[in-house]
């Protein structure tokens, strides 16, 4: 194998090696996730009780210290819709934001793969999706759980579901190929990535409905990918309202083209990786 040689951009290739390095991938991103409670008491457990908390929490600090309650007209008020609608929110955004914190640094710190030709860089990654993906479904779990016993029951629309997360993943692994490859031309992008995480996070209705901003304003907080898949699931998990289809066909396919232009960008600089590090 030619090191110096034109690799494949497109998607489908990108496919190809990951069915092909399936194993591989299977196990670093098992070592991705079980790396991060390495040396704890309670390990993998960790996976399970920190969404657990984090919902306990939010339902004591906005039901019961600010009795706050969510001003959408389609959700019904009850005691702990507040806590439940941010830990939606804050869920959906953990994925992207895993991806765009970790990425950065993952070529950098993973420097004796580089020199070795036959290893297939573009997984890595996709390591760190497949953990936010591990995650996230406690977390969906937790969440659905936290609707039947706080909230009542599931509507039937909370099917969807899939539907809507499976985009911003798609999405959040091309943001990780970009984030990837520039982290090691420009190692300032790690320390800009924390930044740009928390500004997702509050540009976008985690905290707080869109109806809650000026109208003028809204337009604005929908070039938050992110707004569109909160404000989506929300809709399918509390009102029973099914998707906006075209609206989430039409994010599907931004999600292709990010990561399509990430994986094409990450191809296309792997070759000054070695010559960098």
């Amino acid at each position: 194998m030619n090191p110096h040689s034109q690799r494949a951009t497109g998607l489908v290739s990108a496919i190809t090696s990951l069915w092909s390095n399936a194993r591989l991938l299977r196990d670093l991103t098992w070592r991705e996730i079980s790396g991060r409670y390495r040396g704890s008491w309670l390990g993998i457990s960790w996976s399970v009780l920190q969404p657990l908390l984090m919902l306990a929490v939010y339902t004591f600090v906005f039901s019961v210290v600010f009795g706050a309650k969510w001003s959408a007209s389609a959700v019904p008020a009850g005691k702990f819709d507040f806590a439940l609608f941010v830990f939606v929110g804050v869920l959906l955004h953990a994925i992207l934001g895993e991806a765009i914190t970790r990425s950065s640094t993952l070529v950098v710190g993973n420097a004796n793969y580089v020199k070795k030709v036959i290893f297939p860089l573009e997984i890595l990654p996709v390591t760190v999706i497949g953990a936010a993906a591990f995650h996230a479904v406690i977390a969906i779990g937790i969440l659905l759980a936290g609707v039947v016993l706080l909230g009542g029951g599931l509507h039937w629309t909370v099917l969807w579901l899939p539907l809507l997360v499976l985009p911003l993943l798609v999405l959040s692994l091309g943001v990780a190929w970009g984030l990837a490859a520039l982290g090691v031309f420009l190692r300032d992008t790690a320390q800009v990535t924390g930044v740009l995480a928390s500004v997702l996070m509050f540009m976008a209705p985690v905290f707080y409905p869109v109806s809650a901003l000026p109208v003028e304003m809204r337009g604005w907080l929908y070039l938050n990918p992110l707004t569109f898949v909160i404000e989506q699931a929300r809709a399918v998990i509390f009102a029973g309202q099914a998707p906006d289809l075209p609206m989430l066909a039409l994010f599907s396919a931004i999600s292709l083209l990010v990561a399509q232009g990430g994986y094409w960008f990450f191809q296309k600089s792997r070759n000054g990786f070695a010559d960098v590090l």
